[in-house]
C-alpha cells in the first residue's frame, strides 16, 4: 500500500518503521500497529509516499487493507532506528524471512546506489509466505529463494546457504529481517565468520515510541552491561552480537536493574 506522506519520506530511511492507527475512531482497536517501510518515493506524483507491505493477518492490517484510495489515515513515522549503510563500497548480503523481508528492498536498492555488491537470501516456510518482488531483483547481484516444504526455489532454511554464500561472494556485511529464532540463526553464522551483522528484530510494539516498554529486548552495551532496551526506540534495527540470543524475551541474569 502506498500513503502520501509529504515530509515525512525525506526523513525515512530503511529499517524505520511506521506506526498508524487502526479500526477509526469508534474502534476497540487502541493499540497502533507497527508497519516496517518497503520503500520511499519522496518525488511522486503527489509528493512523499511511503511503501508498507501489509498482509491481512489481523484483525488491524486487515482494516488497513481495505481502506479506498484517497481515505486518509492516522500515522506517525519515521520511528526507530536505521540499518547503517557503508561509507564505501563493500560486498553485503541481505537475509529475509517470509513478509519480515518487505524492508531489504529499499535498504538494496540504497546500498546499489553506493556500488555494494548486493546478495539477498530470501525464506519462508512455504511459497506462499514469500515476499519477493520481480522488482526488487534489478538492484541485486544474486537472488537465493528458499523454503521449508520446497515448494518454491531450494528446499531448506536460509541458514542452511549462508555459509557457502558468504564465502563464495566474500561478504563483508549481513543486513536482516525476520522472525527472532532466524535473526538468532543468522547471528551465530555471522559470529563464526567474523563478519558485521545489523538485523532489525521482530517484536510488538504496542506504542511504537518508547512508552509502553512492551518491546524490550536485552542488549550488552559496549561496557559490556545488559540492559533492556526499547525495539522502537534503540530498535529496531541493532548490531546482532549486542543481542542476548540466549533470553531474547526474557531478563538474563546481571540485566542492569534487575533483582
Amino acid at each position: 500500500m502506498v500513503f502520501a506522506v509529504g515530509e515525512i519520506a525525506q526523513h525515512s530511511r530503511p529499517g524505520n518503521f511506521v506506526a498508524i492507527a487502526v479500526g477509526g475512531p469508534n474502534s476497540s482497536m487502541i493499540l497502533r500497529r507497527a508497519f516496517a517501510i518497503y520503500r520511499v518515493n519522496e518525488k511522486s506524483a503527489t509528493g512523499g509516499t511511503l511503501e508498507l507491505v501489509v498482509a491481512a493477518h489481523g484483525s488491524g492490517s486487515r482494516w488497513l487493507s481495505e481502506r479506498s484510495i484517497g481515505e486518509k489515515v492516522d500515522l506517525v513515522g519515521p520511528l526507530g532506528s536505521s540499518f547503517g549503510i557503508p561509507t564505501e563500497s563493500v560486498n553485503t548480503l541481505l537475509v529475509g524471512g517470509g513478509y519480515g523481508s518487505a524492508p531489504l528492498f529499499g535498504l538494496a536498492e540504497v546500498l546499489k546506489s553506493r556500488l555494494c555488491r548486493v546478495d539477498v537470501v530470501i525464506g519462508a516456510s512455504t511459497a506462499g509466505k514469500i515476499y519477493a518482488p520481480l522488482d526488487g531483483k534489478r538492484s541485486v547481484s544474486t537472488m537465493t529463494i528458499t523454503t521449508e516444504d520446497g515448494s518454491a526455489g531450494s528446499r531448506g532454511k536460509v541458514t542452511d546457504f549462508l555459509p557457502e554464500i558468504i564465502e563464495r561472494f566474500n561478504v563483508e556485511v549481513v543486513y536482516s529481517c525476520g522472525p527472532m529464532g532466524m535473526l538468532k540463526a543468522v547471528n551465530e553464522i555471522t559470529e563464526k565468520f567474523k563478519i558485521v551483522h545489523q538485523c532489525a528484530v521482530e517484536e510488538s510494539m504496542a506504542c511504537g515510541i518508547g512508552v509502553c516498554m512492551t518491546c524490550v529486548i536485552p542488549l550488552r552495551g559496549e561496557d559490556g552491561i545488559i540492559r533492556m532496551s526499547r525495539s522502537c526506540i534503540e530498535g529496531p534495527v541493532v548490531d546482532g552480537s549486542s543481542v542476548v540470543w540466549s533470553a531474547p524475551r526474557s531478563i538474563p541474569e546481571g540485566t542492569l536493574g534487575a533483582s
